[in-house]
Order: structure tokens, then C-alpha cells, then sequence
């Protein structure tokens, strides 16, 4: 076990937070603050943020969709270079808060913004950002990553850098009252998802980044047990904060790391805009099935610490349709179904991509190659 972690971002978690922005960015600070389709000006979440701002001079950039493109977030740089902004709030889930990274990465830098995704830039500085998140379920208020997509080309990508790390996150449970119900079950499927990608891999003795994946989807399956119960302060309270403590950095330090799921999901997203906790959810039970022998001992773990099933011969495959019937439970579909014309094509399709963009040996060994990819692909497409 050896690694180097740290998470500068300052977290208020809580209800009345928002007015933190007043006092956690610069008094002297040129702001843009950046939302996506206006559910802010429904919610009563855009008036406390003017109320806050009150004192600082700022302006607004509104559109960022979910899964958020280039040719939109471009728009933004642009004005971050003309207007000399010297700080970002991203207020929204985390495509917004994603799109802001790239916002901030991009406009310190003269050329293309695409060149930092296909790694022909590496980020060395980027405009100051802080979050106000209306959406828990990416962790991206307090982590360093994001993905972002090409609509031309449609290649969704990921990129990293300690540069784009919010300075803050606003965390306040009760914005999440007014989300629809398809984005709350998005961020409880998304948020399980985080934490099995840095869970579900191998027994390495880890014992702290273990116990905790473990507590954190316990809790996963309890507030989708409790689904039914979700208007309360403490279920949006607890969503909020375990969403965030998936993919805070913590249970991935100094362990091994999968992501496959999430590779091929992305696809799913970028080419029929397949919502991304659902791509998940589509992939991730026929990759875990694909790669059983490798993932065995793991699943047989998740089984008896989160499902609390009985060690039996069959226990992983046992745990794999307890996962698949969460998600279900949820209302969320395991098989894909978005896709348009022969299903032969669909698989076909999605290598192409997954070829075009490098991804040709996946997972944490690396044993997911494109052919283990298309069977998955087979198994998981309608």
C-alpha cells in the first residue's frame, strides 16, 4: 500500500450553506456562474445564490447539458478569456460541475480545449472554481475529474488534474427536493457504480479502503431499500454525503482501480444519449459476469458484507443478480434498448469506438480486451 492523497476541497454540508459563497470567494473576484437549464430558477436555489453574490460582480452562462459538450462549453471559455474572469461557480450536478473543469482548464490555455481530453495538452494552471451541488451523485463537488463530450464526433472523455479541484462545495440536502425522480435514482445507481469500480476488483488486504466501500454501499442499499421513504431530511442528508464519499479519492487510494464499466458506458451515452448511471447499470452486471472467475473473491465479499447472503458454491453469481435486481427494484432496466436498428450493428458500433479511443484492454488487470468487450456487449444489449 502506497500512495499520496489529499482533498483541498472545503465542504459546508447542510441546509441555509448556499450563503457560504459570499465569504468563500474573493471579494475582488470577477464571477461566472454556470447552471444548465434553468431548474435553479424553479427551486429557489438561483435566488440565494444572487442574494449571496450580492457583493461581488459576476455574470452567468446557462445551457450545459447533461453529459456536457464541447461546442457549449467552448461558448464559456470564451467569455472566461474576453471578461477576465477570475472565478467559476458551477451550480448543478456534475455535468455542470464537469463542464466548469473544463471552462477553467481550457481558458488558461490558447489552443483547442479538446487537446487536454486527448492528452496533446497537459493542464498547468486553470481559473479557480467552487461548486454548489444540486445533484448528488458523481462526487465531482470535491474530486479532480471529469468527462466530457464531442457532440461533432461523439467521443465521450475523461480528464484529470489537480488544477481543476474545487476549492469549495456547497452541499445543502434540501435542493434535492424538488429533483424528478428518474435523477434521484440516477445518483443512487451512479453513486454504487463509483464505488464498485474501486471495489470490485481483487483481495489486495486493504482493510481501511475496503471497510469503507463497504459502510458506503451498505448505505447505497439501504436508501434504496428505503426508496419509498425518500422524503425525509435524513435520506437526501445521507444520499448526499455517501454520493460524495464514493469518489472523494479515499477508497481508491492505494488500491486497484476497474473503470471498465464506466469506459463502455460512456459509449452507450455518446452514441444514443443513453442516461450515464444507466449505461452503468446496463453494462455492469454482464461485465461482472464476463470477468467472474477474475472478480470472484470480491463479489463473494460484497455478497456477505452488503447483501448479507449465506456462503454458499454459487455466492457470486448470487450476488451478481442481488446488484441486478437493485437496480431493477429502482425501475432501472439491466438491458440496453436505446439503440436504433440491428442489434449486430449496436455491438459493432460500440467497438469501433471503444477501438478509436484506445480502450482495448480494460479493468484492473487489463484482462477485458475488445473481445471480452463485445461478449460483453452481446449479453448486454437487448
Amino acid at each position: 500500500m502506497k500512495f499520496a492523497y489529499q482533498n483541498s476541497t472545503k465542504i459546508f454540508f447542510g441546509q441555509g450553506q448556499i450563503e457560504a459563497i459570499a465569504t468563500a470567494i474573493p471579494a475582488d473576484s470577477r464571477v461566472l456562474v454556470v447552471y444548465g437549464g434553468g431548474s435553479i430558477k424553479k427551486n429557489g436555489v438561483y435566488d440565494q445564490v444572487v442574494t449571496s453574490l450580492a457583493q461581488h460582480q459576476w455574470q452567468e452562462f446557462s445551457g450545459v447539458e447533461p453529459n456536457p459538450t464541447k461546442e457549449t462549453l467552448d461558448k464559456a471559455v470564451e467569455i472566461v478569456k474576453s471578461d477576465r474572469i477570475d472565478f467559476i461557480l458551477a451550480v448543478g450536478g456534475g455535468s455542470v460541475i464537469d463542464g466548469c473543469k473544463y471552462i477553467a482548464a481550457a481558458s488558461h490555455y490558447a489552443g483547442d480545449g479538446w487537446d487536454i481530453l486527448v492528452g496533446k495538452h497537459t493542464v498547468t494552471s486553470a481559473t479557480p472554481l467552487g461548486a454548489i451541488l444540486t445533484l448528488p451523485a458523481t462526487g465531482s463537488e470535491s474530486n479532480s475529474g471529469a468527462v466530457i463530450t464531442k457532440a461533432e464526433t461523439q467521443d465521450k472523455l475523461p480528464f484529470l488534474s489537480p488544477f481543476v479541484q474545487p476549492m469549495f462545495a456547497v452541499m445543502d440536502p434540501d435542493v434535492m427536493k424538488s429533483l424528478p425522480e428518474r435523477q434521484l435514482v440516477n445518483g443512487l445507481v451512479d453513486a454504487w457504480v463509483h464505488v464498485c469500480e474501486q471495489y470490485l476488483t481483487f483481495n489486495h488486504g486493504h482493510m481501511v479502503q475496503d471497510g469503507y466501500a463497504e459502510v458506503l454501499l451498505r448505505n447505497l442499499k439501504q436508501l434504496a431499500d428505503q426508496y419509498p421513504q425518500r422524503d425525509s431530511d435524513e435520506w437526501r442528508a445521507n444520499l448526499m454525503w455517501t454520493a460524495n464519499q464514493a469518489l472523494n479519492g479515499l477508497i481508491g487510494s492505494g488500491v486497484p482501480h476497474d473503470w471498465a464499466t464506466h469506459m463502455i458506458g460512456h459509449e452507450l451515452t455518446a452514441l444514443w444519449h443513453v442516461d450515464h448511471a444507466r449505461s452503468l447499470a446496463i453494462i455492469q452486471p454482464s461485465l461482472l459476469r464476463n470477468q467472474l472467475d477474475n472478480k470472484r473473491a470480491k463479489l463473494e465479499k460484497l455478497g456477505t458484507e452488503v447483501f448479507r447472503l449465506p456462503q454458499t458454491g454459487d455466492l457470486a453469481e448470487r450476488t451478481i443478480d442481488a446488484m441486478e435486481a437493485l437496480y431493477n427494484n429502482l425501475g432501472v432496466s439491466t438491458k440496453l434498448t436505446e439503440y436504433q436498428g440491428e442489434k449486430t450493428a449496436a455491438v459493432d458500433k460500440v467497438i469501433e469506438q471503444l477501438q478509436k479511443h484506445g480502450m482495448v484492454a480494460l479493468g484492473e488487470t487489463q484482462a477485458i480486451t475488445i473481445e471480452q468487450s463485445k461478449a460483453i456487449l452481446q449479453d448486454a444489449i437487448a
